[in-house]
């Protein structure tokens, strides 16, 4: 946990909280180098300048980057970093995607100063932290968005990784090709999906994802692809 090398990248935006974690890491490992970013880019250049970097504590949203499209960008260009996601959205449907996205732990930026500091020590030690499920969520919308949210947590990772791929707009073709599966059977994931989510077609998918899983307007998303 605290050895020579050991780099920690801070990316939030949230002046208070950023100074927050890195005092937090500094408690339970003094010798670590904290490299501090406040967007995407600036996250993007710090990993350019410190390639060894052990940890990333990601904030979902950041200044210019939307939703989860950061924590699937490190996933895909470097997969070794270890990454855990800090956010207040903390819905059960954040936090499966963040798992499905491969996610080293997520912590809720509702937790108390004392458990984020004990949640800290647990993934700086290389272990991994998830809320438990049963935790009262900090931020319910209506009763028709709950009742969505407790569908899409009932995918399985396979399902909830094409719902994202759909909400991006990705065809069927290139689901499959992503995914390493055949056409054939990214149609019956959606098919398994659509049920579990009681809707009739994609495009309605792709608005549910917008609406529970980004913080992008749907307005400025790009339009869905419609497919059997």
């Amino acid at each position: 946990m605290d050895r020579p090398g050991f780099t920690v990248i801070i990316a939030d935006d949230h002046p208070l909280f950023g100074v927050a974690l890195r005092l937090g890491v500094q408690n339970i490992a003094p010798t670590a180098q904290i490299v501090e970013v406040a967007d995407f880019e600036g996250l993007r250049n710090a990993l350019e300048r410190f390639p060894d970097a052990s940890l990333v504590l990601l904030d979902l949203i950041l200044p210019d980057v939307e939703g989860l499209a950061a924590l699937s960008y490190l996933r895909e260009h470097r997969p070794t970093l270890r990454v855990a996601v800090i956010s207040a959205l903390d819905q059960a449907a954040w936090v499966q995607a963040a798992q499905v996205l491969g996610a080293a732990a997520f912590i809720p930026k509702s937790l108390s100063a004392t458990q984020t500091q004990d949640v800290l020590r647990t993934v700086l030690a290389g272990e991994s932290w998830w809320p438990e499920s049963e935790t009262p969520l900090s931020r319910r919308g209506s009763a028709q968005e709950d009742k969505i949210e407790d569908r899409i947590s009932r995918l399985s990772p396979q399902e909830l990784r094409i719902l994202l791929m759909i909400r991006d707009g990705q065809l069927n073709k290139q689901i499959a090709g992503h995914l390493g599966i055949a056409e054939s059977t990214v149609k019956t994931h959606i098919s398994t999906m659509l049920r579990k989510l009681n809707l009739a077609s994609r495009t309605q998918a792709a608005v549910i994802a917008q609406r529970v899983l980004s913080h992008r307007p749907p307005e400025f998303a790009s339009p869905p692809n419609e497919e059997s």
